[in-house]
C-alpha cells in the first residue's frame, strides 16, 4: 500500500551543529543520520507535550487521586479482579 503524496511528511532541509566524532561514528556503522535526528525531535515534541499536559492538569489529577484515597474507586464493587 503506497501512501498518498498529501499525506506525506513534508521535509525541510536545515542545518544542525552535531558532535563531530559522534557524526563521524554514525556515518560509520550507516545511520540515517536526519532520520535519527528526526526521531529524536519528535521524541522530545512528545515528552514536552506530555510535560506540559500533566502541569496543566495537575490540579485535576490530584483531585481525583484524592478522591479515590478517600472513597476508594467507583464501582470498585463490581471489579472482576
Amino acid at each position: 500500500m503506497q501512501i498518498a503524496e498529501s499525506t506525506k511528511p513534508k521535509r525541510r532541509p536545515t542545518n544542525l551543529s552535531l558532535d563531530s566524532e559522534l557524526l563521524s561514528e554514525a556515518k560509520a556503522l550507516g545511520i540515517n543520520v536526519s532520520r535519527s535526528a528526526e526521531v529524536g525531535i519528535a521524541e522530545a515534541v512528545r515528552r514536552s507535550k506530555q510535560n506540559e499536559w500533566l502541569k496543566e492538569n495537575a490540579a485535576a489529577l490530584e483531585s481525583s487521586n484524592a478522591y479515590v484515597e478517600a472513597n476508594g474507586l467507583p464501582l470498585d464493587q463490581y471489579r472482576q479482579f
